[in-house]
């Protein structure tokens, strides 16, 4: 395996040890970083937001210090080292394909073979007299400790949940407390997932509303324009709305959404939020709706709600790999089923018209 590149930004330096040279990075984080990770909170550049695998030092490190293991996701190799600010340390980072930890350790990037594979290509036994490794809890499910300790002589102790309470952990002798090994996932947790969701979603909304639109004023009955600005905006408000509840709200006010199933929850929220659009375009326009628009909107929004709500699986403390794969085989062809006929009543609304 190739050591990792000193051109990287982040590289201050290079330490000579008997193991070769090792690159220095530092624990300060640069405007280009902040912007990085600006970037991969919306979504843009997620899949190539990495940094070479292999062992860095942090600081001055020596033949006693500890030897902390991560993920090459760029967002949490810049986290641990600014979390890790005015420390001297190994940092020894596993090729997980630019995967956070805890994604890496289900899909089995961050497990036990690759650690294998990176203690033997560093030579870690050359850098240290001590036989330690401090690995993430969330990577728990993909490293084997036993394995490890047997095919490599290094024990495995997992460190907190939290990377803000690394530098607690170490001070208190490698051991967590209990609430470092809690994750509360409380609502600015949440918060802080959203962009990548809603950016994601917005994309197909964009395409599916502009496609709504010409179709309105092909098939309309009045004129181009006019058709398309009423049966073609009328879907892709109905749509926006489905975006805002299933990306924002859905996620914001998940732990008081009635129902387990993520889906559920979706589509609560969609029928609150159909209801709302249906109340304005009431208000607004001061007649009555007919049938047709009220089942669009809300056979659209419930299905675009609940769906994008269950995609939050994936970012959540709340699932089961096991539980995410049972509500799915039940869940998606509900939420297909009921977006078809949504849009099957929207054409039936336009040709009405």
């Amino acid at each position: 395996m190739s050591s990792p590149r000193l051109d990287q930004p982040f590289i201050t330096g290079v330490l000579k040890t008997p193991a070769g040279d090792i690159p220095v990075v530092s624990s300060s984080l640069t405007l280009s970083d902040c912007l990085g990770t600006v970037k991969v909170r919306c979504g843009l550049g997620r899949n190539n937001y990495q940094v070479d695998a292999g062992l860095y030092a942090l600081g001055n490190p020596d033949s006693d210090s500890e030897i902390l293991v991560t993920s090459n996701y760029k967002l949490t190799f810049d986290i641990v080292r600014k979390s890790l600010a005015n420390r001297s340390l190994w940092l020894l980072v596993l090729d997980t394909g630019g995967v956070n930890v805890w994604c890496a350790a289900g899909k089995g990037t961050f497990g036990t073979d690759e650690l294998l594979r990176r203690i033997a290509s560093s030579a870690l036994h050359l850098l240290v007299r001590h036989r330690r490794l401090i690995t993430p809890q969330l990577g728990a499910p993909g490293i084997s400790a036993h394995e490890v300790r047997k095919k490599s002589g290094f024990k495995i102790i997992f460190g907190p949940v939290d990377c803000r309470d690394i530098t607690s952990f170490l001070d208190n002798g490698r051991k967590a407390t209990s609430a470092m090994r809690f994750k509360s996932f409380d609502v600015l947790d949440r918060a802080v997932l959203i962009p990548v969701e809603l950016f994601h979603a917005l994309k197909y909304g964009l395409l599916l509303t502009m496609l709504s639109v010409i179709i309105s004023g092909l098939l309309g009955n009045v004129s181009f324009w006019n058709d398309a600005m009423t049966g073609g905006l009328f879907f892709g408000v109905g749509l926006f709305a489905a975006i805002l509840g299933g990306a924002i709200l859905s996620p914001i006010f998940l732990p008081w959404l009635p129902g387990r199933s993520f889906s559920t929850k979706g589509f609560i929220m969609g029928t609150f939020i159909a209801s709302i659009c249906l109340l304005v375009r009431y208000v607004v326009y001061d007649n009555q709706w007919s049938w047709l628009e009220v089942m669009t909107w809300f056979l659209v929004i419930t299905s675009v709600t609940s769906y994008l709500t269950l995609n939050f699986t994936g970012s959540s403390t709340f699932t089961s790999l096991s539980g995410v794969r049972k509500e799915m085989r039940w869940a998606f062809p509900v939420q297909l089923f009921a977006g078809i006929c949504g849009s099957l009543t929207w054409f039936g609304l336009i040709l009405t018209k």
